[in-house]
């Protein structure tokens, strides 16, 4: 006997997972609130982990129930291609992605999909980040204003979660970075193809579990900040 056709989720969220045993528990549970809630999928992406992912995954997660699901991706190679690789195992007309550190809840998703009601044509939704430390808000400001002005996009909170949009941007932007830069692609993308571009508040909680990858120290947003200028001075060059 045929297997029954599932039915098309509302949207697919992807959430990138790095060595965040300890968020899990209560991150699963979020994205099954989420996916419940909003008739959607969640896809948690093992990242290449080297904790117990993998196990406590596969304890958490039940088979029969696909709204919330997970893959694997090894080796590791950056955020970016962990995010592509759950998007093309997603099915939903909506797609997008967030954070697994519990910073943004899973569940400000269902907002961003409910901000693109409406709508004429194609839409991106970001969330704005609220609640962050001043240097954080700071910093921010400073990459925000730098982005708009070299790339003449309006290009704010580039790093906010969620990120939600039409599919159709996945058949539009040919070949996405591996690493942190997909989130300023994926904004500036379809910034350059009409989308519209709104956002959502969203409170940003700190982190509870575990370490930033990135935002550790002085040398660490260095870094941060040289591959993102080169990235962004590439996307330049094609104006």
């Amino acid at each position: 006997m045929a297997e029954p056709t599932r039915p098309t989720p509302a949207f697919s969220l992807v959430v990138p997972c790095y060595n965040e045993a300890r968020s899990l528990p209560e991150l699963v549970l979020r994205a099954r609130f989420t996916a419940e809630a909003g008739d959607g999928e969640v896809i948690l992406v093992d990242n290449g982990s080297t904790d117990d992912t993998p196990e406590v995954l596969a304890r958490l997660l039940d088979p029969a129930d696909d709204r919330v699901r997970s893959i694997r991706v090894d080796p590791n190679e950056g955020y970016g291609w962990g995010i592509t690789s759950g998007l093309a195992v997603a099915r939903a007309p909506i797609v997008g992605w967030t954070h697994a550190d519990l910073q943004t809840d899973p569940a400000d998703a269902l907002r961003a999909v409910a901000a693109m009601e409406g709508a004429a044509g194609p839409v991106l939704v970001k969330g704005r980040r609220y609640g962050r430390p001043v240097a954080d808000r700071v910093f921010t400001a400073g990459m925000s204003v730098f982005e708009t002005v070299l790339l003449r996009r309006r290009l704010t909170d580039i790093n906010a979660q969620p990120t939600m949009f039409s599919r159709e941007l996945l058949d539009q932007w040919g070949t996405p970075p591996k690493d942190f830069s997909l989130d300023l692609f994926a904004m500036y993308t379809a910034a350059e193809r009409g989308f519209d571009i709104r956002r959502v508040p969203v409170v940003f909680a700190p982190r509870r579990f575990g370490t930033s990858s990135w935002n550790v120290d002085l040398a660490a947003k260095r870094k941060f900040i040289k591959r993102t200028v080169d990235f962004s001075l590439a996307l330049r060059k094609q104006l």
